[in-house]
C-alpha cells in the first residue's frame, strides 16, 4: 500500500515538477506570477488531442508539435499581453490581473472550440503493469517519470553551460547591467516564456496519458506548480523540480489516512506549512546570481 502511494507520489510530482519548472523560469524573468501559465498546460494536452486523435498523426510528432505550439502560445501571450504593459511599466498588480484575464479567456476559447466534454489521448488496449516493490507501474507512469527526469536534466544543463542560460540569468540578477554589456533583455523574456511554455505543454500532454482531458484542468496545475515553485524557493530551477516531488508524495500519502476529497487542501497546507516556518523553501530564496 505505501509502495503504491510513494510510486503514484513520485509521478503526480513530475508532473507538479514540470509545470513549477516553467513557472520558476519565467518568474525569474519577469518578477511576477504568470497565472496563465496554467492555460498553456491546458492547450498543449488540446493540441495533442487534436495532432494525434482529431487528425490521426504519429503519436510522438504529434506529442513534439504540440509542445512547440505551446511554446508559441506562450510566446503570443507575452508579446501580445505582457510586452505592451512592460513598455507602459506597469504593476505587477496590473500583470497579475492581465494573466487572469488570459487565462479566462483562453479557457474559454478551448471550451469553445473543442466543447466542455471530457477528452482522453489514451489509446490501444489497456496493459498491465509492472510489479516493483510491490507496487504497480504503468508503461504510461515510466514514461511520465523519464520525460520529466530528462527535461528537468536537460533544462539545468541549459541553464549553466549555455551562452542564452548564461544570458538568462545574467538578467534575471540585473536587467539594466546586463543590457550595458549587449543582452537584450526582452529577447530574454521571449526566450523564457518559450521554454517555460514547452514545459508546461509537455507537462498537460504526459498528464493526458494516464487522466482525462478538460478545459478546466489548467487552474489545478498551475496552483500546484505555484505551490511546488514556493516551497523550493520561488524562481529556484532545482527547487521547483524537488517541490514539485515533495507536493505529489505529500499528496499521495496524505490521503492514506484522510479521505481523497482532501487530496488538493494537502498542497495548501503544505505552502502554508512552508510561509510560516520556513518562507524562503527548501532552498531558500537567495541572491539572483545564486539562484541558478
Amino acid at each position: 500500500m505505501v509502495a503504491q502511494l510513494i510510486t503514484n507520489g513520485i509521478i503526480s510530482g513530475c508532473i507538479y515538477a514540470l509545470v513549477a519548472l516553467g513557472f520558476a523560469l519565467i518568474y525569474r524573468t519577469v518578477r511576477f506570477f504568470h497565472f496563465a501559465h496554467g492555460v498553456v498546460y491546458a492547450a498543449g494536452a488540446y493540441l495533442a488531442y487534436t495532432f494525434a486523435i482529431s487528425l490521426g498523426l504519429e503519436s510522438i510528432l504529434s506529442f513534439l508539435v504540440a509542445s512547440i505550439l505551446a511554446g508559441v502560445v506562450g510566446v503570443g501571450i507575452d508579446r501580445f499581453v505582457y510586452y505592451p504593459l512592460r513598455r507602459q511599466k506597469a504593476t505587477n498588480l496590473v500583470f497579475l490581473l492581465a494573466s487572469f484575464g488570459v487565462f479566462i479567456f483562453l479557457q474559454n476559447l478551448i471550451q469553445l472550440i473543442y466543447g466542455a466534454q471530457i477528452l482522453t489521448l489514451r489509446i490501444g488496449p489497456v496493459k498491465e503493469g509492472h510489479h516493483f516493490f510491490g507496487a504497480v507501474i504503468t508503461d504510461t507512469q515510466i514514461l511520465i517519470l523519464v520525460v520529466c527526469v530528462l527535461l528537468f536534466m536537460g533544462l539545468w544543463l541549459f541553464i549553466q553551460k549555455t551562452k542564452l542560460g548564461k544570458a538568462m540569468r545574467a538578467v534575471a540578477d540585473d536587467p539594466v547591467g546586463a543590457s550595458i554589456v549587449g543582452i537584450h533583455p526582452e529577447k530574454i523574456i521571449l526566450a523564457s516564456f518559450a521554454i517555460g511554455s514547452v514545459l508546461a505543454g509537455a507537462a498537460g500532454i504526459l498528464i493526458s496519458l494516464e487522466t482525462n482531458i478538460e478545459p478546466t484542468m489548467g487552474m489545478n496545475a498551475v496552483l500546484k506548480g505555484i505551490v511546488a515553485s514556493i516551497v523550493g524557493g520561488i524562481g529556484n530551477i532545482p527547487g521547483a523540480f524537488f517541490g514539485g516531488l515533495l507536493l505529489g508524495l505529500a499528496e499521495n500519502l496524505g490521503i492514506w489516512k484522510i479521505q481523497a476529497g482532501w487530496k488538493d487542501c494537502i498542497a495548501f497546507v503544505i505552502l502554508i506549512v512552508f510561509l510560516l516556518f520556513r518562507p524562503s523553501g527548501i532552498f531558500g530564496i537567495k541572491t539572483r546570481e545564486e539562484q541558478l
